[in-house]
């Protein structure tokens, strides 16, 4: 099997690694509009070689969209419009704005959209890692819109890297993607901010910061450029998450205010119950 990575970054990198590294495909090649990253993904071998996307198209068993959220919607459509009986598969983190666009193309069937739960503060082929997704779940979505051999495909290669599978809805994946994944990167960003702004003197955040101050604002290393449309196509569903942080930020200054530790101390407990779904 052929596979075509449109979008060499940190995520398609990875996946492209991935394919070779479990003898998925035979040939992998690469399509990026940056010239830096398809130097790079050539030079770290992550693919054999580079073509335009009509030529990864004409040449591919498999399409792998990996490019930022908000191009991918329209580069389905550009992609479906050329393929016959190709699969084609996406590995964006959000999916209601995606599948709305696709929904009543033709070719829709060829379509698997999915979300492998997997990703780092790094980006560019030179971040992509060989065993990314072993032991991440993927979320298929509108797994009923897909064609059932288009589905089993999508299934092995993710079954064969070890990945379990869950699947949603679009809209699901979306408003639990915004709780579980992009509502942490705006909280990091946030306290990155928070620091910067309130202390001025660089050098003591780099010597005070412990273990926790780092993992907390790790994901602020994140690319603005990557993370920015995820926000905007998940708009609704952020704002929602958001609004509750923000009350719950509130409670906790209310009690800092009134000193209320057994406040402090119950809330904090209650917290502590997420212990039972994250082991």
């Amino acid at each position: 099997m052929k596979a075509a990575i449109v979008g060499i970054g940190l995520i398609g990198g990875s996946f492209a690694l991935a394919l070779r590294k479990y003898g998925i495909c035979d040939e992998v090649i690469g399509v990026d509009n940056s010239e830096h990253n398809r130097n790079e993904a050539l030079t770290r071998g992550l693919v054999d070689r580079i073509a335009t996307l009509d030529e990864a198209i004409a040449a591919a068993d498999l399409v792998v969209l990996a490019t930022p959220v908000d191009s991918i919607p329209l580069l389905a459509l550009k992609v479906l419009n050329k393929v016959t009986d190709q699969v084609v598969m996406d590995m964006g983190s959000t999916k209601q704005e995606l599948c709305e666009v696709i929904s009543q193309h033709p070719r829709r069937g060829r379509f698997v959209a999915t979300h492998p739960m997997w990703g780092t503060e790094f980006s560019g082929p030179e971040a992509a890692v060989s065993e990314a997704f072993t032991g991440r779940t993927v979320v298929i979505c509108d797994r009923e819109m897909s064609n059932p051999d288009a589905l089993r495909l999508v299934e092995a290669i993710y079954e064969k890297i070890g990945m379990p599978i869950k699947y949603m809805s679009s809209e699901e994946q979306d408003l639990h993607a915004a709780y579980v994944s992009h509502i942490s990167h705006i909280t990091s960003f946030a306290l990155a901010l928070t620091v910067l702004e309130k202390e001025r003197e660089e050098d003591h955040i780099f010597d005070l910061a412990a273990a926790g101050f780092e993992s907390t604002v790790r994901l602020a290393k994140s690319s603005p450029r990557t993370w920015a449309p995820i926000f905007m196509q998940n708009k609704y569903n952020v704002l929602d998450v958001l609004r509750e942080h923000i009350h719950q930020l509130q409670i906790f200054r209310r009690m800092l205010e009134k000193d209320d530790v057994k406040g402090l101390i119950a809330t904090m407990e209650k917290a502590n119950t997420i212990k039972r779904i994250l082991k």
